[in-house]
Parts: structure tokens; C-alpha cells; sequence
């Protein structure tokens, strides 16, 4: 009774309305986004074969190292003030689109200096060079932003329902076309154009001008000073990330990293959905933090009840299935990724606990603590890959990225006596009777 009671004044509760469409329309684009994706990715994938989807997965996964320089961490920081100062949308947003210009041709320079010293081949290079071009076009993604922080994200959604048709139509049409690799590392920038595109015909339609943005030092200065540890942090992440399969590719081979990166894509096929929710839930948390301390903590333990035991089902289902999901989507030649499939589907558990800590430590204007978890996850990431890829292979990365997200998710959590609230309300939301309640 007392969760139907629940249910019915949730309902009835305008607020809850507001944030139950925006995660709606969130949600139903994710799902979208992930079926399509991952027909899509699998017949790319049997397509390539191990070895150049290896090499595909390879160049895409050494420009993500340095990713982080380009997003420069800020969207949650410039969702924070458009929600706090709607009146200042044009010079936040010119301001973001301004830093995020700067900080794709700091990547770009970085990437130009770094790619000789890899002693990769002339195609591997030429690869990373055009995956690197696609990156400038993910400044526009501060139009983004400012739906995110009026709960209207269905307009973004709408322009990528367009986005994702045309990119796997396009697809579908190089396999058809019997295409040779180059030609799928080019659809990199197609759909990064596609989005840009989109996004500003959208806003041009539904707020105004973008010309009407303006860049201001102070407001820069200000998102720069609040987020810098983000930055930081995004960088790690970054590298986090991505230096896996770097580091396979140079430790073992290009079809090695073919078969670990096909089983880390399908481990994380599922990660829109508590993105999703923590997106459109954040502007709500905030909300709270600011009116009512009770409802704060109320709504974070609600989001680790939720995204905990989503993980943990998910991560048993898959744990049964992953032979049959790895032979059924993408054949024998990539046999091997289902043990790997099956470890790295545990670190989705503490992927989701990382994601709600990472909001209340933004809520909490502790952008620092985002950089030292990083910091930490990196750390222990690199290190036991060095040592675990040597000796297992493929299934010693896939458990060195269980390990580094299990240290930042809970080790971390627990040593710092101002977050160990967030341990709490992990250990807590195992407790099904206050649940069910």
C-alpha cells in the first residue's frame, strides 16, 4: 500500500512530471541510440573482422586519451549556472563554446606531437588524424546544455533520432558497398557534423540566434576556476578509459584489442540508461540541495537503490549469457571476448555507484574530490595493467578495469571521512526491506 501511495502522489506531483518527460524522452533516445548502435556496431564489427576493428577500435581509442582537453569537463558546471542564472544563457554559453574551441586546438597540438613518438604506421596515423578533426565539432554540444538545465532535452533528442538514422544508414551502406577501413573512420566526422548541425538549426528554431552568444573573460574565468578539477579529472577519466586498449595494441597486437574492444562495448551497451537518469536528475538534486537538505540526501539514496540493483541484475544476466551473446551477435572469430565480457560486466556495479558520487561531489562544489578518485583509478588502472596484460592477456585488462573502478567507487568512499555518507548509502540500498517499505 505504502508504495502505491507513493506512486499516486508522485504522479500527481508537477515537478516529478516535469523530470519523469525529460528522462522519458532521455531514455527512449538512449534505447534507440543503444539497439541501433549495437545491430549497427555488430554487423561493423563482423564486417572488419577482429583485426581492423581493432585497428578502427585502436585510433579511436588514442585520440579519447586526449578527449578530455577538448570537453574540458565544464557541463555540469555550466548546467549548475544556467539553472542558477538563466538570464546569463548567452554569455554562458559563448563563453563554454569559446573554451571548448581553445581546448580542441590544444588537442589537436598535443595529438601532433605525441603521434610520432607511438611508432604506429602511416594508415594508423592517417586514422588517428581524422577521428581528431571530428572532435572540433562537439563544441556545439553546449546547446545541449541549455536544454539540459530547462528540462527540455526531447528537443536534443529529436535532432539525434535524425543524427543516428543517417549515421547507420550510412553504415549499413559502406558494408553493402564492400567499403575498405578508411571509409569508416571518415563516418566519425560525418555524425559529429550531422549533431553539430542539428543542434544549431534547433536552437535557431526553438531559443534564438546562437550569433546572440557572447564570450565574457569574467564568465570563463569563472566556469575555468570552478571546474579545473574537473578538467583534471577529465583527463584521467580520459586516460582511464581509453589507455587499455593503447596498451593492448602495443603489448600484444591490433586483433587483441579487436576482441577486448567488441566485449567492453557490449559490458557497457547498457550505461545510457543511468546516465540518463542521473542527467535529468541532477537539475532536481540541485534543486533540492539548495531548498530542502532531507529531500537531498532522500533523492541521492533513491538513485543508489535504483542504479545498484540495475547493475547487479544486469551483470547476472550477462554473466549466464555471455558465450551465447558474444557467437550469436559477432561469430567464432571473436570467441575469446566472452570471458572477457564476463568480468568486465561487474565493473558496470561500481560504474553506476561512480556516477552518483560524481554528482553529489558537484552538488557539493567539491569538483577536487572528482580529481583525486580519478587520480586514484588511473593509478591502480595503469599499474595492473602492466602487470596483469603480461600475464593474462586480454582477461588481465578486463580485470585491472574491475579492480580501478571498485577503488574509486568504494575504497575511495570509505578513506575519506567527508564521503563516507556516499559508502553508507552504497551499503544501505542492499537493505530491501527499507525498499520495499
Amino acid at each position: 500500500m505504502n508504495i502505491l501511495k507513493k506512486a499516486v502522489q508522485l504522479k500527481n506531483h508537477s515537478g516529478f512530471r516535469k523530470y519523469f518527460s525529460n528522462t522519458s524522452w532521455l531514455m527512449a533516445e538512449r534505447i534507440l541510440r543503444m539497439t541501433v548502435a549495437l545491430l549497427v556496431g555488430v554487423y561493423v564489427a563482423r564486417y572488419l573482422g577482429p583485426e581492423r576493428f581493432g585497428l578502427l577500435s585502436y585510433a579511436n581509442s588514442f585520440v579519447g586519451l586526449f578527449l578530455a582537453l577538448a570537453t574540458l569537463g565544464i557541463e555540469s558546471i555550466v548546467i549548475r549556472e544556467l539553472v542558477k542564472s538563466p538570464e546569463s544563457r548567452n554569455e554562458l554559453l559563448g563563453s563554454a563554446f569559446g573554451l571548448k574551441i581553445l581546448g580542441t586546438l590544444l588537442m589537436w597540438f598535443i595529438i601532433l606531437f605525441s603521434v610520432p613518438l607511438t611508432g604506429n604506421d602511416t594508415q594508423t596515423n592517417i586514422f588517428i588524424a581524422i577521428i581528431s578533426l571530428a572532435i572540433f565539432f562537439q563544441a556545439f554540444n553546449v546547446i545541449d546544455f541549455n536544454y539540459q538545465a530547462e528540462v527540455k532535452s526531447k528537443y536534443v533528442v529529436q535532432v539525434q533520432f535524425i543524427q543516428l538514422f543517417l549515421t547507420s544508414f550510412t553504415k549499413l551502406f559502406l558494408i553493402f558497398l564492400k567499403a575498405p577501413l578508411l571509409w569508416f573512420v571518415w563516418v566519425y566526422c560525418f555524425d559529429a557534423f550531422l549533431l553539430a548541425i542539428g543542434l544549431v538549426v534547433m536552437y535557431m528554431i526553438k531559443s534564438g540566434n546562437f550569433c546572440q552568444w557572447r564570450w565574457k573573460w569574467e564568465v570563463a574565468r569563472s566556469l575555468l576556476r570552478d571546474s579545473w578539477p574537473l578538467i583534471l579529472s577529465g583527463v584521467l577519466v580520459s586516460i582511464y578509459v581509453n589507455i587499455d586498449q593503447v596498451m593492448i595494441k602495443h603489448m600484444i597486437d591490433e586483433q587483441a584489442v579487436g576482441l577486448y574492444a567488441i566485449a567492453t562495448r557490449l559490458s557497457t551497451a547498457w550505461y545510457f540508461i543511468p546516465i540518463a537518469i542521473t542527467s535529468s536528475m541532477f537539475p532536481a538534486i540541485l534543486n533540492a540541495k539548495y531548498n530542502n537538505s532531507s529531500i537531498y540526501h532522500q533523492r541521492l539514496q533513491t538513485l543508489y537503490d535504483i542504479l545498484v540493483w540495475m547493475a547487479i541484475l544486469i551483470a547476472i544476466a550477462i554473466l549466464c549469457l555471455s558465450e551465447s551473446i558474444i557467437d550469436l551477435l559477432v561469430g567464432h572469430e571473436y570467441a575469446p571476448a566472452a570471458s572477457v565480457l564476463s568480468i568486465a560486466i561487474i565493473a558496470g556495479i561500481f560504474t553506476n555507484i561512480g556516477l552518483i558520487n560524481n554528482k553529489f561531489f558537484e552538488a557539493e562544489n567539491r569538483q577536487i574530490d572528482i580529481l583525486y578518485r580519478s587520480l586514484m583509478g588511473v593509478s591502480v588502472n595503469i599499474i595492473l595493467n602492466i602487470i596483469l596484460i603480461k600475464k593474462y592477456g586480454i582477461y588481465g585488462a578486463a580485470l585491472a578495469t574491475v579492480a580501478a573502478q571498485f577503488s574509486t567507487s568504494i575504497v575511495y568512499t570509505y578513506l575519506k571521512k567527508d564521503s563516507r555518507i556516499l559508502f553508507f548509502m552504497f551499503l544501505k540500498s542492499f537493505d530491501a526491506r527499507r525498499i520495499f517499505s
